[in-house]
């Protein structure tokens, strides 16, 4: 694996914190500090099939949707100049089970005047550990 160079690492802590923003929101079932991390032309794209930033803040409505999470192996590809895709693997446990569960996420954010902004978010469920991949 090649190291980033140093701009790309601050890039890097920068998105992150950005993420983290949104994962703290489904944390604390703070709707208002979900929609204000979301981009009014956000788009995820879900299992379930597609959301819009309104469906994915409403997820809230009955408090928080998440009790732990952590970010692992992320990394980032710069896609315009001031566009960056943040892609991790989430390890995190929904309220109401002690099941832990994975994803892999894709996080498309977009600096504007008012920061970063993330206008496209899509998530598929990881293999369990020890699974063998079905990809080349």
């Amino acid at each position: 694996m090649t190291q980033q160079p140093a701009v790309d690492t601050l890039l890097l802590n920068e998105l992150i914190a950005c993420e983290t923003s949104v994962w703290e929101a489904l944390v604390k079932g703070d709707a208002a500090a979900d929609l204000a991390a979301l981009h009014p032309d956000f788009l995820g794209v879900y299992p379930s099939g597609f959301a819009g930033r309104a469906d994915h803040a409403a997820q809230l409505a009955g408090g928080p949707s998440v009790s732990t999470y952590q970010i692992q192996q992320p990394r980032i590809l710069r896609i315009a100049p001031d566009c960056v895709l943040l892609a991790y693997k989430a390890q995190y446990t929904r309220v109401g089970t002690d099941e832990p569960a994975a994803m892999y996420v894709s996080s498309i954010w977009q600096r504007g005047t008012s920061g970063w902004l993330n206008i496209f978010s899509q998530d598929c469920e990881a293999l369990p550990d020890g699974a063998e991949n079905p990809l080349p």
